[in-house]
């Protein structure tokens, strides 16, 4: 595996030990306040990342497109924005990075589908 499959691997399994280490804490200290940054961390960056670099390591050839660069760019600039966005939201102080975070989220949600819909995938 290289290229951009590794790329979402490896950042999917770093979101997966930051959302891992985030739940222990919660655990140990017994304050959930953040259990939304908690679970969206780990939805959308270990899961959807994961999801992404499955489909990119099964079609390589799409993978190299400029399409899918923008795609995982866009999505990555959004979780880094969007996690920290869903903290500040929860704790009162501004939502302003949610909504950035959660739009440009989104949209790379929506690039991937069109990635997926525009590929040419050969028959098995």
């Amino acid at each position: 595996m290289r290229g951009m499959a590794y790329f979402c691997f490896l950042s999917a399994t770093i979101y997966a030990l930051a959302g891992m280490a985030m739940g222990i804490f919660m655990a140990a200290s017994h304050d959930h306040s953040l259990l939304t940054v908690h679970a969206h961390l780990n939805l959308v960056g270990w899961v959807s990342m994961a999801i992404y670099g499955l489909f990119y390591h099964g079609v390589p050839t799409v993978a190299a497109t400029r399409l899918a660069r923008t795609h995982v760019a866009v999505a990555t600039t959004g979780l880094w924005i969007f996690i920290p966005g869903i903290a500040l939201a929860v704790l009162d102080i501004t939502e302003g990075p949610a909504i950035l975070g959660s739009l440009l989220t989104i949209l790379g949600m929506l690039l991937f589908t069109v990635r997926v819909a525009t590929a040419r995938l050969k028959p098995a």
